[in-house]
């Protein structure tokens, strides 16, 4: 492990986005919204109904939604609005709902422009190793959020905290979003989120692009579902810190990533689940086995 802060005896970091304080020892992080931005009417309305839930069922929240999204499989897909009119619908939800909101940054010469609306400025798996741009992304002095690549392994992540933290911004998470598993596919390992949590930054669980299926559907990718609650379910009892799902009131028309959003009206019954199961581990006594070589050491004792 090339940087690990807890090993190297620093501190873990919490992390602050907005109002929200997010980390080890604060509630729940859900981090929801629509894939793209597809029209205000149903943006406001989405951030609306889940901030009703959050303050029903007792999580924190973030909105996402992307104002472009530029690594959509086919040239002819639709994108979203663009930095100015997207960033222009974001502000709103802040300003009407008091809620932070995320959104993906693709390009360095988005990111000042982002920063000044986002409290947590996404950058893509696909991205998740261009220095440059996640540079560009912490001198915002805004939250960032770096997605685990398809193609990286837990440990290397390190190195993209440190450009980050390097930069005095000390506001990074990590988020897992699955790992190329063969052609049009992923699999999780839900051992990526103790390892990168080892780096002392909250690790966040995508319930929802890790049931995608890359390019599955030609020019389009697609996507599983009806098995986002099961992986969800087993990466809060992981021990993960926040999920991350998208949310769509008809997922069957959605203009981007349709076959791996929930259902507005089903994301109740999921979060509250969720909450349940994290509110279980909490409860049970921390459990760690010896790593290889250290069984002699305690059988000796």
């Amino acid at each position: 492990m090339p940087y690990n802060r807890r090993v190297a005896g620093g501190s873990k970091l919490n992390v602050q986005i907005g109002n929200i304080e997010f980390g080890e020892g604060s509630p729940f992080l859900i981090i929801a919204g629509p894939c793209v931005i597809e029209s205000w009417d149903m943006t406001i309305n989405t951030a609306r109904a889940l901030q009703d839930l959050s303050r029903e069922l007792g999580f924190s929240l973030v909105f996402k939604s992307s104002f472009d999204k530029a690594n959509r499989t086919s040239i002819d897909s639709f994108r979203g609005p663009g930095i100015t009119e997207g960033l222009r619908m974001l502000a709103d939800v802040k300003r009407q709902l008091g809620l932070p909101v995320l959104s993906d940054v693709h390009e360095i010469s988005q990111c000042a422009e982002a920063g000044e609306v986002l409290d947590v400025l996404q950058i893509p798996a696909f991205l998740c190793r261009q220095t440059d741009l996640i540079v560009a992304a912490a001198r915002t002095g805004k939250a960032v959020n770096i997605k685990k690549g398809q193609f990286v392994a837990p440990n290397d992540m390190g190195n993209s905290i440190k450009k980050v933290t390097d930069c005095g911004n000390n506001n990074v998470f990590l988020t897992e979003r699955g790992t190329t598993f063969g052609y049009n596919n992923l699999v999780v390992d839900y051992r990526a989120i103790p390892m990168m949590q080892a780096f002392g930054v909250p690790v966040v669980f995508d319930a929802t692009h890790s049931v995608q299926l890359p390019g599955g559907g030609g020019t389009v990718s697609s996507g599983q579902r009806q098995f986002i609650p099961t992986l969800a379910k087993a990466a809060v009892a992981a021990g993960c810190d926040g999920v991350f799902m998208e949310v769509h009131p008809n997922p069957d028309v959605a203009k981007s990533d349709g076959p791996n959003q929930v259902p507005l009206a089903q994301v109740k019954e999921l979060i509250s689940q969720l909450l349940r199961v994290n509110q279980t581990v909490k409860t049970l006594p921390e459990l760690k086995l010896p790593m290889n070589g250290q069984c002699a050491a305690l059988a000796v004792k």
